[in-house]
């Protein structure tokens, strides 16, 4: 396997070197497409630059029938979703129509009975629930409803869609507000959350024009909701998203509901001082998504939406203990599935009847990264299925939810975006979808020659001088990271281990260090102790992620991705 730089632009590279940053931050962050223009707004997101509301298209008449579902004091349902995006955007709709004063009620489809979005057995439930309901709006779902949605207006209720999932040959006939639909680039990437988030600035701006609306403004909590649902929906990090997540980074502490702070007390990381994109995306967005994978996520909206202190602890504790069961099964079912990898395959399809149906996009993702972190050449799309409902991952250089069109003859129901996806299988048709899905990935393969000189790109080569405290110091400031701004990858030539050896619960991982104490952790590679140890004097090339660790005194630690002799 070789390890190649990404190419850069030097001429680009040369000007932020001229607007005052070293050669190799000035590397780092060409590769990202800073440039010397931009740099300011890169390292200083803003709220102030934060696009009007109304830039997005669809807005105006999503907040006219608002408008019109106030006037004639119609009973309101926000219908989400059981993930995190979902959750945080019911949130942010239910919240700001509360302070507008609205008869509003959230509401979730129930993920084992009834399936995502907007569906027939959702719609079934919600007129039982709420049968005097007059006004709909979805959020983070609904553009693939067409028939629901001619089916609640035949009832004499409004609908209005927001969704960022990418749409199908017909538009539901209501307000649509979506940036998959039409948008501008620097609105295109948004998320369930984000979208909802747009909604709502205009709708609390259009309000207090009308005079129908005198208190204060409401973004910080809602910013925070927004941002965490950018990070866990892993949502591109650039343009307005880049904004949504630092603010929300910065503003958590002060303005995050209630329940979050909860929850983020009960988990965070020792000694936590700045929050960063790890807390939301490795902390507080994983159990808000076990609450709707292992339930209905109902605990974690209640979480969101609490007011009272004792009540918010409960449901805290509640949605940590979804998210420990959660671990649990998965573990089985990932272990249940690697038994089924078929190797050199175009696209894995493993099918786990005792599985859980919630935790199946987390078992393939999990699986995706096992097959990447064994050859990463060679990772393929993944799909797991549990009875007729699946979820797929798909690796970069594939789209996944192009292969479920491809598809579709097999399929009762599929939705999504280029790397995730869920889908339901007709039927009877499971092997007919395995090789329909299998022949969809070998084209999207074929089409783009994926993997065939077995490279692997890293940001930089560097030596161990130039891990310097101050110079990790210094990668903060390009926080928050994610899609399309992720953590730096580097790599070592010909260096040497001085030691190695096991650490945590039964040796899991491992601790290394190399001459002149630059030290490293390998998570989860416990079990390659011994012929590290035996080939510790021979030179390798060592791919890393490099962080301060302020255990004892303050120093740089690698996070060691892969070793190479």
């Amino acid at each position: 396997m070789i390890w190649k730089e990404r190419e850069v632009s030097e001429a680009e590279a040369a000007l932020l070197v001229r607007a005052g940053e070293s050669p190799l931050m000035a590397r780092l962050l060409a590769l990202r497409g800073v440039t010397a223009d931009t740099l300011e707004d890169f390292f200083n997101p803003s709220h102030k630059n934060l696009l009007p509301p109304g830039r997005l298209p669809g807005i105006d008449e999503a907040v006219l029938a608002v408008m019109a579902a106030k006037r004639e004091n119609r009973k309101t349902v926000i219908l989400g979703d059981y993930d995190c995006d979902g959750i945080c955007a019911t949130a942010i709709l239910v919240k700001t129509l509360e302070i507008l004063e609205f008869d509003v009620h959230p509401f979730l489809p129930k993920r084992m009975e009834e399936g995502y979005g907007l569906n027939a057995k959702t719609v079934e439930r919600l007129l039982k629930e709420h049968p005097d309901v007059k006004f709909v709006v979805t959020v983070d779902n609904g553009i693939n409803s067409v028939d629901e949605t001619a089916f609640l207006k035949s009832k004499g209720i409004d609908v209005v869609v927001t969704d960022h999932h990418l749409p199908g040959e017909e538009l539901p006939d209501c307000p649509i507000v979506n940036p998959k639909v039409r948008s501008p680039e620097e609105l295109s990437g948004l998320c369930g959350a984000g979208v909802a988030f747009m909604l709502a600035n205009a709708l609390i701006v259009r309000f207090r024009e009308a005079g129908l609306y005198d208190g204060g403004s409401v973004a910080g909590p809602l910013i925070v909701l927004a941002g965490l649902a950018t990070i866990t929906d892993i949502m591109p990090l650039k343009d307005q998203n880049r904004i949504l997540v630092s603010e929300a980074l910065k503003l958590f502490r002060k303005y995050a509901p209630m329940g979050l702070k909860e929850l983020f007390q009960r988990v965070c990381r020792p000694g936590v001082v700045a929050m960063t994109s790890r807390d939301f995306g490795y902390a507080i967005g994983p159990r808000i998504n076990a609450s709707g994978r292992m339930s209905d996520g109902s605990e974690a909206l209640r979480l969101v939406l609490s007011k009272d202190r004792e009540e918010a602890r409960e449901l805290a504790r509640q949605v940590d203990l979804r998210n420990m069961e959660r671990k649990s099964v998965e573990q089985d079912m990932v272990d249940s599935a690697l038994v089924q990898i078929q190797k050199g395959a175009f696209a894995q399809v493993v099918v786990l009847p005792d599985g859980h149906q919630g935790v199946a996009g987390v078992v393939a993702a999990r699986v995706l990264e096992k097959i990447s972190d064994e050859s990463p050449s060679c990772a393929v799309p993944v799909a797991v299925l549990v009875g007729d409902h699946g979820s797929a991952r798909a690796p970069e250089g594939y789209n996944v939810r192009d292969a479920l069109t491809a598809s579709s003859d097999a399929l009762s129901r599929f939705g999504g975006h280029a790397a995730a996806a869920g889908f339901s299988v007709k039927a009877g048709c499971i092997e007919y979808f395995r090789s329909l899905f299998t022949d969809a990935c070998r084209s999207q393969a074929e089409a783009s020659a994926k993997g065939e000189d077995g490279e692997i790109l890293i940001d930089a080569w560097v030596t161990p001088g130039d891990m310097t405290v101050e110079f990790v110091d210094s990668i903060t400031r390009m926080e928050p990271f994610g899609e399309e701004n992720p953590e730096p990858v580097f790599a070592f030539k010909n260096v040497y281990f001085s030691d190695v050896r096991v650490m945590g619960g039964e040796g899991r991982h491992l601790q290394l260090a190399f001459p002149g104490g630059l030290r490293a952790v390998w998570w989860n590679k416990g079990s390659k102790i011994e012929s590290l140890r035996s080939r510790a004097h021979l030179p390798c090339d060592v791919m890393f992620k490099a962080a301060i660790s302020t255990y004892g005194e303050k120093h740089v630690e690698l996070k060691i991705l892969s070793v190479n002799r």
